[in-house]
């Protein structure tokens, strides 16, 4: 077997590992063609990688210009350690409020916990006015985690 293969989380693994992420960097293109990187918090619905942004950042200007985007997720301290998930993908961008309010709704509730009133629903979704939602459904996934080497390299 490969180190390649050794080191590929199986999709219960990346899923795990993602649920435990906190920082998602996102790759969109800029109209000169050059990368724009941003770290946003995320969450995943239905297998989507989703997060919500402000309608004029530069990121929506990108994808709706070119909806081709990267993100990635990775930690590790030590090469042993290293572990990470790069999805590639095509973005959606919702604009509409029931969608932009589930994924505020979501991404509150990975960060902070469940919304267990009116008043905090009514709160995220105040956040939310000026927000658009993005949805990214993943195309590609590349994964690795190093300490299923176990520490032979």
């Amino acid at each position: 077997m490969s180190r390649r293969e050794l080191i590929r989380m199986t999709d219960d693994e990346v899923a795990a590992y993602l649920a435990d992420q906190r920082d998602l960097q996102v790759a969109s293109i800029n109209a000169d063609g050059s990368p724009h990187l941003v770290t946003m918090w995320f969450t995943v619905l239905d297998g989507d990688i989703c997060f919500w942004t402000y309608g004029r950042s530069q990121k929506i200007v990108n994808l709706q210009r070119d909806p081709r985007v990267t993100v990635l997720c990775a930690d590790g301290a030590d090469y042993g350690e290293l572990r990470g998930v790069t999805i590639s993908g095509r973005a959606v961008i919702q604009e509409d409020r029931d969608p932009v309010n589930e994924i505020g709704e979501a991404v509150f509730e990975k960060y902070w916990g469940p919304i267990n009133d009116e008043a905090t629903r009514e709160g995220v979704r105040a956040m939310g006015a000026k927000r658009f939602g993005v949805r990214i459904t993943p195309e590609k996934v590349v994964s690795w985690d190093h300490t299923k080497l176990g520490g032979l390299y």
